[in-house]
């Protein structure tokens, strides 16, 4: 019989083969979603459950949150939000050991709230950072690696892009995934910090201290940051705290951002042209992918495959840790040689049921596949964040970016462990504001 857990398994080992050939994310998943779908209900089926999804998905009110704050991402850059960032980071912190390090964690956590993309934030925190720290006598390792695992909090600061596709395809609250979030985003965030910490305690000479700025300084530079600050925290307060909605959000936090680029002088036709560009791009490729996952995911729910992996777990026996961490070696296997948007969309449909069926919530479950997701940016072979930091360092070389990112690495590891053995860290916040 074709509709089978077998069948399930060859369509997936085809994505897998396809993704790996380089074909567009949401091409193979559309591809194999629809000709397995035609192989085990019939061609004239595969087409119409094809166009539901397609309709289905292009009504959704949600949807819209995501060009929105691409939006409001492209604007803030062309008002030099990475900049300022780094810039007001380093006035308050820079003069001790390792402050520019710790500044890049903050430029890079406060650009993801803006960007939402661990790419984007680490070139563009890279290109200001890195010169900084290297004029100043930083080593090249610690430099590089601070901005490369840095750069992986885009993914989970929210507004991120990962947590709204998650809670389309998931079919979650984004807003509840937002405000999940923030707790883990910040400890992320404060574990990079105790890294730098320790290596700067065992090796003083990697970081060391800057000049201390003025107080006039410091206060110019937060001026600069202010708006952006009051709109950023206004948007995710308010989604956390249940005032607007995620979409209402990102509305707010688009004419917020056209106001602000207004302010500083920056808003001009060629700028608003390039950023509805970007902006329509980017959701474009988004939205295939979505609809291309959507399709892939009713086809392996059609053969079973679900059923069958949550069916071979429940066998091994194995407790609600212990499950979860097979879980985690899982993701981490295929995040070595995926993209982080192939990961999400290809395990999705076959991990959750698992990980529901050992009483976690897909809440909790989007938050930790995105900290996977994240991992997979700073592990190789695939490490998209390495070559990254390599296209604007050029004269470092891949293996000295590695070397300064294996300890953040480390801590990654022992963040995702955190997520498993305290799921309160993710699902504490929401259940304390009700959302």
């Amino acid at each position: 019989m074709l509709a089978s857990p077998e069948t399930g398994i060859i369509g997936v080992l085809i994505l897998f083969g396809l993704l790996l050939a380089g074909l567009p994310i949401g091409v193979a998943l559309g591809l194999v979603g629809l000709g397995g779908l035609a192989l085990v209900l019939g061609a004239e089926a595969a087409v119409v459950k094809g166009g539901v999804v397609l309709i289905d998905t292009m009504t959704r009110y949600e949807l819209g949150t995501l060009p929105l704050f691409m939006f409001m991402a492209h604007l803030f850059f062309s008002s030099n939000a990475s900049r300022d960032l780094f810039d007001a980071a380093a006035k308050m912190i820079g003069h001790r050991k390792g402050g520019l390090a710790y500044a890049s964690v903050a430029g890079c956590a406060g650009f993801g709230s803006i960007n939402g993309s661990s790419l984007a934030t680490a070139a563009t925190i890279g290109l200001v950072a890195l010169p900084e720290m290297r004029k100043r006598g930083y080593s090249d390792a610690l430099a590089t690696g601070t901005v490369a695992a840095g750069g992986t909090l885009g993914q989970m600061i929210p507004p991120s892009g990962a947590l709204i596709v998650f809670g389309i395809i998931a079919e979650q609250s984004i807003g509840k995934l937002f405000t999940a979030a923030i707790v883990p985003g910040i400890t992320q965030a404060l574990l990079y910090c105790v890294v730098i910490w320790i290596a700067v305690r065992l090796r003083p000479h990697i970081a060391p201290a800057s000049e201390r700025a003025t107080w006039a300084e410091r206060g110019r530079a937060l001026a600069r940051i202010a708006d952006m600050a009051v709109l950023i925290g206004g948007v995710i307060g308010g989604i956390a705290l249940g005032w607007f909605s995620p979409s209402e959000a990102a509305s707010i936090g688009a004419a917020g951002a056209l106001g602000i680029a207004a302010w500083r002088g920056r808003l001009n036709r060629q700028m608003l042209m390039q950023a509805f560009d970007e902006t329509l791009r980017t959701s474009g490729m988004i939205l295939m992918v979505i609809i291309g996952a959507l399709i892939f995911s009713v086809f392996v729910s059609v053969t079973g495959l679900t059923d069958a992996v949550g069916a071979w777990v429940s066998g091994l026996g194995l407790g609600t840790v212990a499950t979860l961490a097979l879980v985690a070696l899982i993701l981490l296997v295929l995040g070595s040689v995926l993209d982080g948007l192939a990961l999400m969309l290809l395990t999705t449909p076959i991990l959750l049921p698992v990980v529901e069926g050992v009483g976690m919530s897909a809440i909790w479950f989007g938050i930790f596949l995105c900290r996977a997701m994240e991992i997979g940016f700073v592990h190789p072979p695939l490490g998209m964040n390495l070559f990254v930091i390599q296209g604007v360092a050029k004269d470092v070389s891949i293996n000295r970016i590695f070397k300064g990112v294996l300890p953040f690495l480390a801590s990654d590891l022992f963040h995702l462990a955190l997520l498993i053995l305290f799921p309160a860290l993710a699902l504490g916040l929401p259940e304390l504001l009700g959302n």
